[in-house]
């Protein structure tokens, strides 16, 4: 259970990387604020330096000159250099250079401050400083981010500084024929240094991927970066691929029909992340979208008992398992007759059961305290402990229901193994008699990704055994706020629902898609919970109303060699964000500290 948990928080530490980074305003409010510092606060402090209405005209001149150069070598960056990379689009160039004009700006103010008091040739010496920090910074953006190697990349960095310095060269000539000879040479000969800065800070970060994975850092951090700005899944799925390694997968379901497929649960031994739209964190809905597609019937896939360590590697194992699944439901139901819901509480541990045939589905809860991964030894105990008592199949179902800021999860777990054998025996000693289910499942129009809500929306199964009726709720989402399963549930006992229980997939297609401390949004954390619990009720008296007697089908079937990301590779690629950042640090300071000495001694013997 340590290492889970271990597992879990290198997890959570990366998405909080991940979703650190930053979004860019809308293009016209970018290029707004462009034209505001290179026209209003480059040409004011320009004209401060003069103040007469000939400078003022000239300083203005200057401004609007920088603003439509930055726009021109822009365009020419995103449509001609790196035509090829999808990152650097026309708003992103753009917005990139709103940011080296942030950096600039200080520098520029610098010089006039000293120009004015001191000498007018710091100005000029202060603005070129300005160009080098800015080139820099450039020459990491792109040699870290650009995917169209670095040659493209070096040329990138260049085309922006170089013709805003060289307006300002031309600038000066005006001012003083002596500052654009002298500062010509500078603006020549620094970029090599920059250049060569940036890339030997990129290189060494690069080494530290090479020493834990075998993979430079850098191209690691480019995948990063095309799932994060374009939703790219494809080339951080080779590396996973790459590094993963082959696992047999277990999946576990009930189908049930009546004169046709009428509702399945499907439980599969595989983990719904790492984050976003890579690797498996989409296959609760994958998976449900296309069992629907050929049974005609609603389907729902809440998590079993496991964690991170089975991630599947890439859309290719997603097809793989799903396909696994199809092919086995298709044997015909037998079991005619079950058991009722059963359900223990003790503290805030809750287990459930209910029988169908010689088929149990069990389910864990710790609400309203922390219900996060379970490891997968409560799992084989609680299916070791049905064969000991003649049960062919066991479904066994992490709720994932509530989440709150501590995790008391491993205290628990005896008292969890407790309450499933209690719940076990209840339900095999209990008065079996013919059932009946509906389902169905509302697609809530008002929530989306960002509010935590899958696209798998909100299925609800009802069985109805001897006049119990019991809803299984399962939301596509990661987790859900403390308090509000007991919510549902008073709203459900209130119309008239006997038993209930809601559980959600943990769906990772909803992490790192918004900015914040987790990187996600449980369910009902942004969402109206009045709204939601709506959808909720409908979707139950939906279902309620599709009741009809049915057969039942349980089977758990191995998907062979399945390609999983596995709790090494994954704890070695989330703990090498950390590590990169460390080593980024460390070198930081010297580097460029030394490139600063070399820049101001030159400046110094102009």
């Amino acid at each position: 259970m340590s290492s889970g948990k271990s597992l879990n928080r290198s997890i959570n530490r990366a998405l909080k990387h991940y979703s650190s980074l930053f979004f860019l305003p809308p293009f016209k409010k970018t290029l707004g604020w462009l034209a505001v510092l290179c026209v209003v606060v480059v040409g004011l402090s320009t004209f401060s330096l003069f103040r007469s209405l000939d400078w003022l005209i000239l300083s203005l001149f200057l401004g609007v000159s920088l603003f439509v150069t930055n726009i021109l070598f822009d365009f020419l960056l995103s449509n001609l250099v790196l035509i090829r990379d999808p990152v650097f689009t026309m708003r992103r160039t753009v917005g990139l250079s709103l940011f080296c004009w942030i950096l600039w700006i200080p520098f520029l103010i610098l010089g006039v401050v000293f120009g004015v008091t001191l000498d007018l040739w710091l100005w000029a010496k202060f603005c070129s400083l300005g160009f080098c920090v800015v080139l820099t910074f450039r020459s990491i953006v792109f040699f870290s981010v650009s995917s169209t190697g670095s040659l493209r990349a070096a040329v990138a960095s260049l085309l922006q500084p170089l013709g805003c310095i060289m307006i300002f060269i031309a600038f000066w000539s005006g001012v003083n024929n002596r500052f654009s000879i002298q500062l010509l040479p500078f603006a020549i000969v620094t970029p090599f240094l920059c250049l060569a800065s940036s890339l030997f800070f990129v290189s060494l970060i690069d080494r530290q991927g090479q020493q834990v994975l075998g993979v430079p850092s850098m191209s690691l951090f480019k995948a990063f970066i095309l799932n994060w700005v374009e939703g790219l899944n494809e080339p951080l799925e080779t590396f996973l691929e790459k590094l993963g390694e082959d696992t047999n997968v277990e999946v576990s379901f009930l189908k049930f029909a009546a004169s046709k497929p009428k509702a399945a649960i499907i439980v599969p031994q595989v983990h719904p992340g790492p984050f976003k739209n890579i690797g498996s964190s989409h296959l609760p809905f994958l998976l449900k979208r296309d069992f629907e597609r050929a049974f005609h019937c609603p389907a729902c896939v809440p998590l079993g008992i496991l964690g991170h360590e089975l991630d599947l590697a890439s859309q290719k194992q997603n097809e793989r398992v799903i396909e696994s699944v199809i092919n086995a439901a298709k044997q015909k139901e037998s079991i005619d007759k079950a058991s009722p819901f059963v359900k223990n509480t003790q503290g805030s541990a809750t287990a459930s059961c209910q029988i169908f045939g010689k088929a149990a589905i069990v389910s864990f809860t710790l609400a309203p305290e922390t219900t996060e991964d379970l490891p997968q030894e409560l799992g084989d105990f609680v299916r070791k402990e049905a064969e000991k008592r003649d049960l062919d199949c066991c479904v066994v179902i992490n709720a994932h229901n509530s989440i709150t800021e501590s995790m008391e999860i491993s205290e628990n777990l005896g008292v969890l193994r407790d309450l499933a054998i209690k719940c076990l025996d209840e339900a095999i000693a209990s008065s079996f008699a013919r059932f009946e289910v509906g389902a169905a499942t509302v697609y809530p129009g008002e929530f989306s990704l960002k509010d935590g809500m899958g696209a798998g929306g909100i299925t609800v199964v009802v069985v109805r055994v001897a006049g119990q009726k019991t809803a299984y709720i399962v939301i596509d989402g990661n987790n859900m706020i403390s308090g509000l399963r007991e919510e549902v549930l008073s709203e459900l006992d209130a119309a008239g629902f006997n038993e209930s229980e809601v559980f959600t997939t943990d769906t990772h297609s909803v992490s790192a898609v918004v900015l914040g401390k987790r990187g996600y949004h449980p369910v009902g954390e942004a969402m109206n919970r009045e709204t939601l619990i709506g959808h909720i009720k409908d979707a139950a008296i939906q279902a309620t109303s599709e009741l009809e007697e049915c057969m039942a089908g349980c089977r758990t079937l191995v998907a062979s060699k399945i390609r999983v990301i596995g709790a090494d590779r994954i704890h070695s690629l989330t703990t090498l964000v950390d590590m990169a950042m460390k080593r980024a640090k460390q070198t930081i300071l010297p580097i460029f500290g030394l490139e600063g000495i070399l820049l101001v001694l030159f400046l110094a013997v102009l």
